[in-house]
């Protein structure tokens, strides 16, 4: 186990087409980043993780593509959750694009390679690794993509109680999407934290429908605080697009996102209001639930974006909830215009997991708004459920 120096500092469903982005609340540029770099503080930092997604989706993309022709290409961990090499795969390729560059900075993420070594596939991985990573001329090794798995795993670092500076990367949210062969959404999501600041965040989803008449899909979403969130095709170079969240101002008309494992019933605002998810017109007490995509960074995006308003996930006492499942959604959303707070309304801690930064403890849950909404399902949560 590596103890690391905090004292350094570093400059699934079916996604329907019928929820339309905004059309006036944007604006694009072309550039390798959406904005001139001396405005971004972190801006090496940005580029690197572009890049780093941009090659995490491709090699998706891939294994996707081969992944019912091969059986031994999906797994499923111990905790019966689905896994695919593709998972492994990102990992490896994020660290090691990232660990070139800035090798100081650790990586806090959802893998490690016990699971490959012991089912002997860890040549399935590696051959996906090579084909996707930025190596020159030299050869990565079994030991180097193991290695650079585990840089992210449990055991890596102990954060010794202080702030610090570090990676949060989700191979990819919404795996059992990914698995599934159709257009199910999922998303590669990484985030930088500095002294418990999100500074910046890219999200990957290959499946996003496009907002172009081409008939591309995918997209990348990028924030860096202070410099907004952008998006832009996946698929090929062109222009950056500002996006910010709607702007609803009233509950009872706002799109709602839920997690595909907590019905609405199971939900505090449930008491106040019955879901629609067709696009007819919505009656009495009626609000708009928008069908469901796998994993919760898929919500973040869908908010971010401008194309649902409220994304709301109840804890569980029997199930932890894992900071890369949140925090690269949460400086996207913030950097859009909207807000993110638990069921109490205070902001989410990454730090609270003081040695591992691997588990938040939101109270209640999360809630994700367009910040406008946000004072109003706060209240209404806590109506509803006075005991959080």
């Amino acid at each position: 186990m590596h103890i690391l120096d905090t004292g350094a500092r570093f400059s699934a469903v079916r996604f329907s087409p019928v929820f339309n982005p905004p059309r006036s609340r944007h604006f694009t540029v072309r550039a390798n980043l959406p904005f001139p770099k001396h405005q971004a503080k972190y801006h090496r930092e940005l580029e690197a993780a572009i890049d780093a997604v941009d090659r995490a989706c491709r090699l998706c993309v891939d294994v996707k593509r081969s992944l019912f022709s091969s059986k031994d290409k999906i797994l499923e961990k111990n905790d019966q959750t689905p896994v695919t090499i593709a998972d492994f795969g990102v990992q490896a390729l994020v660290s090691l694009e990232l660990s070139k560059l800035f090798p100081s900075i650790p990586l806090v993420a959802e893998e490690d390679s016990l699971f490959l070594r012991e089912n002997n596939l860890v040549s399935s991985v590696v051959s996906e690794v090579i084909a996707k990573a930025s190596v020159g001329d030299d050869r990565l090794s079994d030991a180097d993509v193991l290695e650079a798995i585990d840089r992210g795993g449990k055991d890596a670092y102990t954060f010794c109680n202080k702030p610090a500076t570090y990676w949060v990367l989700d191979p990819i949210d919404g795996t059992r999407g990914f698995l599934k062969g159709d257009d199910a959404l999922y998303v590669v999501g990484l985030a930088l934290v500095v002294d418990n600041e999100i500074v910046l965040g890219v999200m990957g989803c290959p499946n996003w429908p496009g907002d172009s008449s081409d008939g591309t899909t995918g997209t990348l979403m990028l924030s860096h605080s202070g410099c907004g969130t952008w998006t832009k095709n996946l698929q090929v170079s062109g222009d950056w697009t500002r996006r910010f969240v709607d702007a609803c101002g009233l509950v009872n008309k706002a799109r709602f996102c839920i997690q595909d494992s907590q019905p609405w019933e199971s939900l505090p605002l449930s008491g106040l209001f019955d879901t629609k998810i067709d696009s007819g017109d919505l009656h009495g007490n009626e609000i708009r639930l928008l069908p469901t995509c796998c994993g919760s960074l898929c919500k973040y995006l869908m908010i971010a974006s401008g194309r649902a308003s409220v994304f709301l996930l109840r804890a569980r006492t029997e199930r932890t909830i894992k900071s890369w499942d949140h925090a690269v959604g949460i400086i996207c959303v913030h950097e859009a215009g909207g807000k993110v707070t638990d069921w109490e309304g205070v902001d989410i801690n990454l730090e609270e997991d003081q040695s591992e930064r691997r588990i938040i403890f939101p109270a209640g849950g999360v809630v994700v708004s367009n910040g406008s909404l946000h004072h109003q399902l706060l209240e209404m949560i806590s109506s509803a459920s006075p005991t959080i």
